[in-house]
């Protein structure tokens, strides 16, 4: 689906991402961790267009397509491609309702109904009582769960979340656990998921891929992920 080839980035002489090597295969959740500060956002800001690269090469792979060059489709676009993005500050639109923020979404894809218009309140059960109420007045947990809906109503085949557990609370980590593996296992959705809480990794991603300093020092199976590596290279993670 995406393939990473010796990716490197900076911040103005500062050198940020080194050499980085990833691929996303369908239906799989892979997990990108590390402490803060080891370039988990700034990896997903490159594949999401927001960061240039300095070198290297992404690679989209569609089925009965050639590999599309990331570089060359604008930021704006890529969600075009099939990719859906959920950053640490949501970005939902605050002065429209619930219902109007998913219809902006669909309409950024070309998209006047969505094909996943029947299906996104049975995800978010919760959102349908407030359909009509303004983004601005739902609470925090509502305010993520409409981020994650408006990245979802246009069935998107990579769904990439940055920083998720920074939600209200341990039961809105569960309740994303849960869903995210609805979406994985049943839904046959990749997700790519930058987060530095390991017990949200070990719950639902397949593979992981830890950076630190930039730098990808281990990737492989969550089995894999085991106490040494972590004491090496997280020592303060939990």
């Amino acid at each position: 689906m995406l393939s990473l080839r010796a990716v490197n980035q900076y911040y103005g002489n500062q050198h940020t991402l080194w050499n980085v090597d990833l691929d996303l295969p369908p239906g799989i959740c892979t997990g990108i961790i590390g402490l803060p500060g080891m370039g988990k956002t700034t990896l997903i800001n490159c594949i999401t267009g927001l960061l240039p690269i300095a070198s290297g090469s992404m690679l989209w792979h569609a089925a009965n397509a050639p590999p599309c060059d990331l570089q060359a489709v604008a930021a704006q676009r890529r969600h075009q491609l099939g990719i859906g993005y959920v950053p640490q500050e949501r970005r939902i639109f605050s002065q429209l309702t619930v219902e109007e923020n998913m219809h902006v979404a669909r309409m950024a894809k070309g998209e006047t109904q969505g094909s996943m218009q029947g299906e996104i309140y049975d995800l978010f059960p919760a959102l349908y009582p407030l359909r009509q109420t303004r983004a601005s007045a739902i609470n925090e947990e509502q305010q993520y769960q409409l981020a994650l809906a408006n990245a979802l109503v246009t069935r998107p085949r990579l769904l990439i979340l940055d920083e998720p557990s920074r939600g209200p609370g341990q039961a809105f980590s569960l309740w994303l656990a849960q869903l995210l593996m609805r979406l994985n296992r049943e839904l046959g959705l990749s997700v790519l998921l930058a987060e530095q809480q390991l017990s949200l990794i070990r719950r639902v991603a397949d593979r992981f891929c830890l950076l630190y300093r930039g730098r990808s020092v281990a990737q492989g199976r969550v089995s894999e992920l085991d106490d040494p590596l972590i004491a090496h290279w997280m020592a303060s993670a939990r």
